[in-house]
């Protein structure tokens, strides 16, 4: 979903380059950049496939990743992050726009891009698909490659109705051999899990306030799709995930969504959630002008003598008592990395504690999507998960 830059002025672009440079670092920035002009290419294929000349181990069988969907987080974080763990490793990279798959498949040095699912479906050498192409899909083609018995790693949302979720949990029931990971990253992030370890700490119910400053997008962009799930679906689900997380699968439902913002809110949304266990959440998205900075992100939350706060995954205090304790990282670090490497190592050593189970991928879809029917509505929302 990331606003293209090129045409801006040429002041704009420095100064928003310097200011990721302070942000992320120069890599991070410099592969930012990059996806801009990965996204701008119009040079595709016509035929199924288009193997590209440049690479020179096709069958290496280190190259076994395809990655589905190739804008600007499949180019920016999925390849990038593996790339720099092992240069061989894309196999097959697929989008249904042709410059999009050679695009990504030429930087990354893959064997070939391809715009027919069915090729890769078919490809023996796959064994890891990531999926990042438009919401909706997500579940669709997680599903046919469980059945086509390779492990996937589905970005957020891995479905956008129950519908999908019953199916994809069926999915996942008649083949347990094919592990599933989902893309929600923050969770990995160093700084969230010294919050979760302070306050899993501590005996009582949480309560617990976010406030997200998102992108501010146009009318027309898909993200406002009903088909795609709108931006419920496609942004706020990373933070009911997170607090999903904090207070804990065993102690969270049933619980209740109460919308505050009306029917009609399409990017401004604010809703309290309460959980089985006497724990609250209140959750706030905005998204009314240019985050010059990208998306601005605060936690507060409290349980017993701990009480916490998280500003940008970059700081963090954890007081407990008397005692207190302040984290700085150098660089934001919302815990890209770890989650999408963490399917990479999972895949290559079988380890399926790395995975989601079937409970986790209910419960955080069966949460986003009571949010979704709290706002939509304008009223209440009861979320169990049988």
């Amino acid at each position: 979903m990331a606003a293209s830059y090129l045409d801006r002025p040429w002041l704009f672009k420095l100064r928003k380059v310097v200011r990721y440079v302070e942000l992320y670092g120069p890599g991070t920035t410099l592969v930012k950049v990059r996806a801009q002009v990965h996204a701008a290419r119009t040079e595709g294929f016509d035929a199924a496939v288009w193997r590209n000349p440049a690479c020179r181990t096709p069958d290496r069988p280190s190259r076994n990743v395809a990655i589905i969907g190739c804008g600007g987080f499949a180019y920016s974080a999925i390849a990038y992050h593996l790339r720099r763990t092992d240069r061989r490793f894309l196999r097959a990279a697929l989008d249904t726009d042709a410059a999009r798959a050679r695009s990504l498949c030429v930087d990354y040095g893959g064997a070939y891009a391809a715009t027919d699912p069915e090729e890769l479906v078919r490809d023996e050498h796959i064994r890891l698909v990531y999926i990042a192409s438009n919401h909706a899909s997500h579940a669709e083609y997680a599903i046919r490659f469980l059945d086509a018995g390779k492990h996937v790693h589905i970005e957020k949302p891995q479905v956008i109705s129950e519908d999908q979720l019953g199916r994809l949990v069926a999915a996942q029931e008649r083949n347990p051999q094919p592990m599933v990971f989902l893309g929600f990253n923050r969770p990995r992030s160093r700084h969230f899990r010294r919050v979760r370890a302070a306050l899993t700490g501590q005996r009582g119910s949480l309560s617990i306030n976010w406030f997200i400053a998102g992108h501010e997008i146009p009318d027309g962009h898909w993200y406002f799709s009903e088909a795609e799930g709108g931006r419920i679906l496609g942004n706020v689900c990373h933070w009911t995930d997170l607090t999903l997380e904090l207070v804990g699968l065993e102690r969270a439902f049933p619980c209740r969504v109460v919308p505050v913002s009306p029917p009609t809110a399409r990017s401004d949304f604010c809703f309290g959630i309460t959980f089985a266990d006497g724990s609250e959440a209140g959750l706030t998205f905005s998204a009314k002008g240019h985050t010059f900075e990208g998306v601005r992100e605060v936690l507060h939350a409290h349980r017993g003598d701990a009480i916490v706060s998280l500003r940008d995954f970059k700081e963090t205090r954890i007081d407990i008592a008397e005692r207190r304790r302040r984290y700085v990282s150098l660089f934001r670090d919302h815990g890209h990395r770890a989650n999408i490497l963490n399917s990479w190592f999972a895949a290559g050593s079988g380890d399926r504690s790395r995975a989601a189970s079937i409970e986790r991928n209910i419960a955080t879809a069966r949460l986003f999507l009571g949010v979704k029917a709290a706002i939509d509505s304008g009223v209440a929302q009861d979320v169990a998960l049988g």
